[in-house]
């Protein structure tokens, strides 16, 4: 782990610490505003170790960059949270996720082996664990975690655990407090929307690499 991402104490922020490093692909686009700050969002390729990568929505304040300035294809260190809120759509509500950056740093560019993602959750299990194989036998188990901030909010974090780390997973309890190690990854995905239409969407998770039970 980067020196970044910590062991956690009690804290808001350290119970959910995010660093990546990634290239800019777009404009930044308005979100919200907050008490006269405006928040923007802009994506961000992370590459990964097997030559492929992850499309990344960051939510950036005009306080750390100058939004209205053209930053399509230059290099960034991002470190912040990973957070989530509900967004009503389609008679239902989607949870919409995102890293939330704290600090920014331009690079020139990204050495290569260089760990570009990294997330630490310290968080409770909000769900009964749902654990499958794949027809391959592959052990898979989704978590969902909810991680506290401050006055009273969470975030609703889904997580993925391959393997050993599945079969661990898969007897974990509603209730119990857990730390994740891993990164966020974004997946492709088809949604059927109509007999004969269907939407590609993309959804985001960590990918676990190590998880643990915690005593509150």
């Amino acid at each position: 782990m980067s020196d970044k991402v910590k062991n956690c104490d009690n804290t808001a922020i350290e119970n959910n610490q995010v660093v990546i490093m990634g290239e800019i692909l777009g404009d930044f686009e308005f979100s919200h505003e907050i008490f006269g700050e405006g928040f923007y969002m802009v994506e961000v390729r992370v590459e990964r170790l097997s030559d492929s990568n992850d499309i990344i929505p960051l939510m950036v304040s005009e306080r750390l960059v100058n939004v209205d300035q053209d930053f399509k294809g230059q290099y960034i260190v991002v470190s912040g949270q990973f957070r989530s809120y509900n967004r009503h759509e389609e008679r239902r509500n989607k949870l919409v996720l995102s890293v939330f950056a704290r600090e920014i740093d331009f690079i020139d560019g990204i050495e290569e082996n260089t760990q570009t993602n990294q997330i630490y959750l310290d968080g409770y299990i909000c769900k009964e664990p749902i654990y499958r194989k794949t027809p391959l036998g592959r052990e898979i188990a989704d978590l969902l975690l909810a991680v506290n901030r401050p006055y009273g909010k969470s975030d609703y974090i889904p997580c993925i655990c391959w393997g050993r780390n599945a079969r661990y997973a898969s007897g974990f309890i509603v209730g119990e407090r857990c730390a994740i190690w891993g990164r966020i990854q974004s997946r492709e995905y088809m949604k059927k929307i109509a007999e004969d239409q269907v939407n590609k969407r993309v959804a985001y998770e960590v990918s676990v690499s190590k998880l643990e039970l915690l005593e509150d």
